[in-house]
């Protein structure tokens, strides 16, 4: 990767979100009790700024190549209500563009090699700790709802086809027997998909670190600069380390790097009230389920347990949306979706951040001397960030060859300045829903 140079000290007001509601994934839990603080100085050999799943990743990687080195992950907020456990709690190991095409299926072949290691990796974490995040291998659907939209499904199914991924064409019928609703005219069940309670996940593996890794939580990160290594100035002590992970996806940026390879996006998900017994029927015959739009700005659904659905859309650039908009726009995608079911409440409604890039593609690598980065993984942050961020480990080490995985995904490309790259989010936004339609 070409290194991004930005010297000095780098300061933000904000250098993690904020967000207005607390995530739904963590309040369906149990409480748990988070690491305190830091609350001195501490000299590290790797420091991890974020304890998401590329922070984690990279920690846990380094301790497995390296035991005796000192490590120290920092995470601005409380494990669980970060933006890892703010997604829909989908993951696998296959690679298969939304907008696929048959001249990309060796492309994500080879993507699909890197991510088995790491989703076999993750597993066998989750496996050999006992971590219960409600992990089952229920598949997911693929589903449209415009002509549109299955026309690029079936683009997608040519590269299922051509790549061996196992896979079933679905019809309406199919899909209202599956999920409750006949909103969606054709589909497609990928079978290699996990479902997942992403707040378990990312509480499991930060309570399950090894023990010489130091984790702290609700410790921001203020600002951090050059000196013999690097020093991270937090409210209560000051950490100096020899090389540096920047791990905090969208926010990369906050601190100085790769202002001009992504920008940070804000999307919005609803869990409803639990529903009636008598009224299960009405969400499907299959006891788990998710379902992926067709197209990137559609709608993401999942049954969650045995009688609630999740709903997930709406994009916004930079800031949270109006929570009463955001509200009223998630019940029309789930009234149409389920008319019979207009009377069902949510009982949680949440934002979460993801790092946006122009082409698609993550940014990773040596940003600076000492320091390296991992962002952009563009909403598939489990299995992508996991790989990733074990991946930046090695490098980090001088440990393996990188160069095909990091030509298979690719290299963030540029983004306009502010405030053109708001106005071109607004554009672009404009136009893609139009164009999808039903599809939101």
């Amino acid at each position: 990767m070409r290194s991004l140079h930005c010297s000095g000290i780098k300061m933000a007001k904000l250098t993690y979100p904020r967000y207005s509601n607390l995530c739904g994934w963590n309040a369906m839990l149990p409480p748990r009790q988070p690491r305190p603080s830091l609350q001195q100085d501490l000299t590290v050999d790797y420091a991890i700024i974020g304890a998401g799943y590329t922070g984690l990743a990279v920690a846990r990687r380094l301790h497995e190549l390296n035991p005796d080195t000192r490590i120290a992950v920092i995470e601005a907020t409380t494990v669980g209500e970060g933006s890892s456990a703010r997604n829909s709690g989908f993951t696998g190991s296959d690679v298969l563009p939304r907008n696929a095409s048959i001249e990309m299926a060796e492309k994500a072949r080879i993507q699909t090699g890197f991510f088995t290691e790491a989703f076999d990796w993750l597993m066998s974490i989750v496996r050999d700790n006992g971590i219960g995040c409600d992990l089952k291998q229920a598949g997911s659907i693929r589903g449209a709802a415009t002509e549109l939209g299955e026309a690029s499904l079936r683009n997608v199914l040519e590269v299922a086809r051509a790549n061996k991924i196992a896979h079933t064409v679905l019809s309406r019928d199919d899909i209202h027997r599956r999920i409750g609703t006949s909103y969606y005219r054709f589909g497609i069940y990928m079978q290699d998909t996990w479902l997942l309670q992403p707040a378990a996940l990312i509480r499991g593996l930060a309570d399950a670190l090894p023990a010489p890794i130091q984790l702290f939580e609700n410790t921001p990160v203020t600002a951090i600069r050059k000196s013999d290594g690097w020093v991270l100035e937090t409210p209560n002590g000051v950490v100096k380390c020899k090389k540096l992970a920047l791990a905090t996806n969208a926010f990369i940026p906050k601190f100085g790097y790769l202002k001009s390879r992504m920008a940070t996006i804000y999307t919005y998900a609803a869990v409803t009230e639990e529903i009636a017994d008598d009224r299960i029927g009405e969400i499907g015959e299959s006891a788990a389920w998710g379902l992926l739009p067709s197209h990137r700005l559609g709608t993401t659904l999942r049954r969650i347990g045995r009688n609630r659905v999740m709903v997930r859309s709406l994009y916004a650039h930079e800031g949270e949306l109006d929570g009463a908009y955001a509200a009223r726009k998630l019940r029309d995608r789930f009234e149409r979706r389920w008319p019979n079911l207009r009377d069902v409440q949510f009982e949680y409604l949440w934002a979460g951040t993801t790092a946006f890039t122009m082409n698609g593609a993550p940014w990773w690598g040596q940003a600076d001397d000492g320091l390296y980065a991992s962002g952009g993984c563009n909403g598939s942050g489990i299995a992508k960030g996991t790989m990733l961020g074990r991946h930046l480990a090695e490098l980090m080490l001088g440990f393996g060859e990188h160069d095909k995985m990091a030509a298979s995904m690719g290299t963030a490309s540029w983004i306009a300045p502010e405030p053109f790259r708001s106005i071109g989010f607004n554009v672009i936004s404009t136009l893609e829903s139009r164009k999808a339609g039903l599809e939101m």
